[in-house]
């Protein structure tokens, strides 16, 4: 299963009931971060979640809502005894702007390493995660990242035997590896099913509606979508701050036929967001108010069965 924790969901400052931007991902003892704002240790404490295990921190863009919160962050992973490095995803100038925020976090027990983002669309693996990060439409340079978690075919245990594969070989097929056993090539085509529906997770923040994000949310299982305004009015707003509207993100919502959609990020002059969920929900129905500490275990399809 995929564990999904939203630590912040408040845009441009923190308040009283709700720290800045941040995502927790948890999948088979592997953590990820996504946007690190003020407050999100804490918000982390809050959950009973512990800053040790992360080891991908993954940035949107360099505004301080969704970073300023890194050097004490940092400070906490290594108080908790981290030693691991420690791997760390964003746009262009990642290093130069950490290494600039670490001048108060100098002396930490573990390494970082850099992966600095270029291209419209990146993909890449990471501990058992494949991400899409793909350009959004900011007044900076921003990305939103799709996290999914593939899952193999079954094995096919009578296959395996009418194939006299040895048994020693089965373990290792079904992790998707060829092996090689008295000159004979046995590869996992020859006992793994077809591919099963796997889980997918997109975050994007601090955008415009394109078509690009819908491209890349289609199909997620959860998708988590900025939603600075409510109220309707705000459109003109929206557009000059580069930002969304609660509707526009269920429309994208809509059209990337996802399974449920989070809004988060929301400005700190809106007061009473439930609301407006009822028009919301007549664009896309399964929408939810992001609140910070809300989780959500996804299961596989047949778990759930």
């Amino acid at each position: 299963m995929l564990d999904v924790c939203l630590l912040g969901t408040a845009g441009m400052m923190p308040l009283p009931n709700r720290f800045l931007t941040s995502l927790c991902l948890r999948y088979n003892g592997s953590n990820i971060l996504i946007d690190c704002g003020e407050g999100t240790q804490i918000a982390l404490k809050n959950t009973g979640y512990s800053p040790k295990p992360i080891d991908t921190i993954m940035f949107t863009h360099y505004h301080a809502d969704h970073i300023s919160g890194l050097p004490g962050f940092l400070l906490s992973m290594g108080n908790s005894d981290r030693t691991e490095p420690v791997t760390m995803v964003g746009p262009k100038g990642l290093e130069r702007v950490v290494n600039a925020l670490r001048v108060i976090a100098p002396e930490l027990p573990f390494d970082i390493k850099f992966k600095e983002l270029h291209e419209k669309d990146e993909y890449f693996t990471m501990n058992g995660y494949e991400i899409h990060a793909f350009k959004v439409k900011h007044n900076v340079v921003c990305y939103g990242y799709s996290v999914n978690v593939r899952r193999a075919g079954k094995f096919d245990v009578e296959a395996a035997k009418e194939k006299n594969i040895p048994l020693k070989c089965w373990n290792p097929l079904q992790k998707g590896e060829t092996v090689e056993m008295d000159g004979v090539i046995y590869t996992p085509d020859m006992v793994m099913g077809p591919e099963r529906k796997g889980l997918k997770v997109t975050y994007c923040t601090d955008s415009r509606p394109t078509d690009d994000i819908v491209e890349a949310a289609r199909g997620s299982d959860l998708f988590i979508c900025e939603g600075m305004y409510a109220e309707k009015d705000k459109l003109k707003k929206a557009k000059q701050y580069k930002h969304m509207t609660f509707y526009e993100a269920a429309d994208m919502a809509k059209r990337a036929e996802v399974s449920e959609m989070w809004l988060t990020h929301f400005s700190p002059s809106l007061v009473g967001a439930e609301r407006y969920m009822k028009d919301v929900r007549e664009i896309f129905q399964n929408a939810h108010l992001g609140q910070d500490g809300k989780a959500v275990e996804l299961d596989f399809q047949e778990e759930q069965e």
